[in-house]
């Protein structure tokens, strides 16, 4: 039995629009560089409230989580949560209108004008999420990470052009009425689950690719295993999720 508690560290605005969730598992190292991102006056000014949903950290997670966070969303079960599992649970609290599903590692160059680009681009027609650039961290960034990003950035905006739909996790974004009536993701998946779910948005509608915007992220994953394992792993759990409805890794193992 699946089993988790919500806990309230700040006083969110009544009025929230958007609601940011952050899937998080012993990630005290980089965490507290996105939460501080998004400090309570900015909250306020925005109607934004932060939620982080911990998948059983051992380390300093949680706390920096409830120092900075409006809602902390804490996995009791024994058994180990996966990061659709996480986002979930993160959705269930949520009292915003639209949904931004960041990871735990990345950061934004300019928060305001990031969270004002994303929601504005669902009031277009027919647009039900968006996702946009992801990049890796400027301060790390070599040449392999710009070749990969850049490429793999043009391939997504155009599987979404293409109608097939596609939004790496690093960024998601959606309306929390779609989000519940696509059934949120798919639990059972534990790699390719962002591909898969919005694979399962773009029946609903259209995703917008906002180029405008970009999220950075810690390279090291990249660096533990390289860009051609990790091109690998990709491409065959993406096959696996589109053919057979589930992926072929059977666990996404954490890299810290």
């Amino acid at each position: 039995m699946q089993k988790f508690q919500s806990s309230t560290s700040h006083q969110s605005t009544p009025s929230s629009r958007t609601s940011i969730i952050v899937p998080s598992y012993d990630e005290a190292r980089f965490l507290p560089r996105l939460l501080r991102q998004f400090p309570p006056d900015l909250r306020r000014q925005l109607h934004l409230e932060l939620i982080v949903s911990d998948g059983g950290s051992s380390d300093e997670t949680v706390a920096i989580a409830r120092s900075h966070a409006d809602h902390v969303v804490e996995w009791k079960a024994s058994a180990p949560q996966n990061i659709s599992i996480g986002r979930n649970k993160g959705a269930a609290v949520a009292s915003g209108e639209v949904l931004i599903f960041l990871n735990a590692d990345v950061h934004v160059d300019n928060p305001e004008r990031f969270i004002a680009e994303l929601t504005h681009s669902l009031n277009r027609d027919g647009v039900v999420a968006a996702t946009c650039n992801v990049r890796v961290n400027p301060e790390e960034e070599i040449l392999a990470d710009r070749v990969f990003h850049r490429a793999f950035n043009w391939y997504c905006r155009f599987l979404n052009v293409a109608g097939m739909g596609m939004g790496r996790g690093e960024c998601h974004v959606v309306r929390k009425t779609i989000f519940d009536q696509a059934g949120g993701y798919n639990e059972s998946i534990p790699a390719g689950e962002d591909f898969e779910f919005f694979m399962r948005l773009r029946r609903s509608g259209k995703i917008s690719f906002v180029s405008t915007c970009t999220v950075f992220e810690s390279p090291r994953r990249y660096r533990s295993y390289g860009y051609i394992r990790i091109a690998l792993l990709w491409f065959a759990n993406g096959l696996s999720v589109l053919l057979l409805h589930r992926s072929l890794s059977k666990q996404w193992t954490p890299v810290r």
